[in-house]
């Protein structure tokens, strides 16, 4: 889901937040108001006193939203299953500053699975920002590896941050380009 318009909230609880661009970790009190920005892949941005504050989806309760649930597999899920579910989760992770996910922005170089022994598997990200001074780039990273972490059977999620080849428009997708006004 995606909102562009500015949702009136107030904040139910104490909530721990993560300052958009600097990625300094914060704590928002109960009853401090604000407004949703953005709403994309589970997480939202919130506006509040002149700062924007990103939300993790397990603390969507805080504002009032339901908390995003954790991925599922059946018993019997294939490596292809768990593959595409890889991917599924990657899709949910935004740059918070830019409503596309990262696989369309072209943040992702590698996504790889091994089986480290039966019903067990190891994941590989390699992955770069869009530019290499980002101030969330450990935040996006942090939520790719612990998204990629909730799929069943994944026991290690290692994500690599790269820089070459270096990230550049022509890796964006073409809906990236579009949703981005650069097609």
């Amino acid at each position: 889901m995606y909102s562009q318009s500015s949702e009136p909230v107030r904040f139910e609880r104490d909530c721990d937040v993560v300052m958009i661009p600097t990625g300094d970790h914060l704590s928002i009190p109960a009853g401090t108001p604000g407004y949703i920005t953005q709403s994309l892949g589970g997480s939202f941005t919130v506006f509040v006193d002149g700062n924007l504050f990103r939300i993790a989806g397990i603390d969507a309760d805080a504002i009032g939203k339901q908390p995003v649930l954790p991925p599922t597999l059946d018993l019997d899920a294939s490596d292809t299953d768990v593959e595409e579910l890889m991917w599924a989760q990657i899709r949910t992770c935004y740059d918070p500053e830019i409503p596309v996910n990262i696989v369309d922005l072209g943040l992702i170089y590698t996504a790889t699975l091994k089986r480290s022994k039966p019903g067990h598997r190891n994941a590989h990200i390699q992955m770069t920002l869009t530019a290499p001074g980002c101030g969330m780039g450990e935040i996006i990273v942090d939520d790719v590896r612990s998204k990629v972490a909730l799929i069943p059977t994944i026991d290690k999620v290692d994500v690599e941050l790269v820089f070459d080849p270096p990230w550049n428009t022509s890796m964006m997708s073409e809906v990236a380009r579009l949703e981005t006004g650069l097609l």
